[in-house]
């Protein structure tokens, strides 16, 4: 693999987690003494900071794994090239999972999997996060990649500068570029009307009703401005601008 190409690999390898609405959990439990790995379906979400939120109830076979050996690993699949699932681009990222309690970092998750809004203030339920300390990414077939969790996370400051840009940017596109999100969706073979829900250092969020679409810039952006420009890009791919 070139130096370019592998360069690239965090990024891809963020927006397959990104887009991801449901994952495989590995835990491990242990009964006599045996451990014994255990997978489970969860439903994740990126923060912009890179952490893998998951919202577990406590009754969960998972969570109680979890509790007792919180180190864990998580495998989000993308489409294969082909009929050859082997080919299709996937990510496991390594790690330990611990309890977050934080509203605002529940509204994202909740933002994403508005679904879960029916019993997410149930006692039983709580807000996980698992921080990469490590991850495979696998291009396709025979294109594997090893990343440091500092490699895969990514810049403090770009995270910081865009999230203090995204609320007035988000705001601005809904009021004034209903239209011209709605075509982005509509690139995406998706329908209907659609918002922008977030934007972050590798793309942003729109959201329809219980539906939530990612949608990819072409590099990831270092500030608000940044993220503007991509935004600009990805309207006039669709021969739509936004400004």
């Amino acid at each position: 693999m070139d130096q370019e190409a592998q360069s690239d690999q965090p990024f891809a390898a963020r927006c397959l987690l990104r887009a991801a609405r449901w994952a495989t959990l590995a835990t491990t439990r242990t009964q006599d003494g045996t451990p014994q790995p255990f997978a489970s379906l969860v439903t994740p979400a990126v923060a912009p900071d890179g952490g893998v939120l998951m919202l577990l109830s406590s009754l969960a076979e998972h969570s109680r794994h979890l509790m007792a050996a919180p180190r864990c690993a998580m495998i989000v699949v993308g489409q294969p090239e082909n009929a050859n699932w082997q080919t299709a681009p996937r990510v496991t990222v390594m790690g330990q999972a611990q309890v977050l309690v934080d509203r605002k970092a529940k509204e994202f998750w909740l933002g994403r999997h508005p679904h879960a809004r029916l019993y997410a203030d149930f006692t039983d339920f709580s807000l996980w996060r698992l921080m990469p300390e490590e991850a495979l990414y696998i291009a396709g077939f025979a294109q594997a990649t090893r990343l440091a969790g500092a490699a895969l996370l990514p810049a403090e400051s770009a995270v910081a500068a865009v999230a203090a840009a995204a609320g007035p940017l988000i705001v601005h596109c809904n009021e004034a570029h209903e239209e011209a999100l709605n075509r982005l969706a509509h690139a995406q073979g998706a329908s209907g009307t659609w918002r922008l829900l977030g934007v972050d250092i590798d793309g942003i969020d729109l959201a329809q009703d219980d539906r939530v679409l990612r949608v990819a810039f072409g590099a990831p952006v270092a500030d608000g401005a940044a993220a503007q420009a991509a935004l600009l890009r990805l309207a006039e791919a669709t021969h739509r601008r936004l400004w």
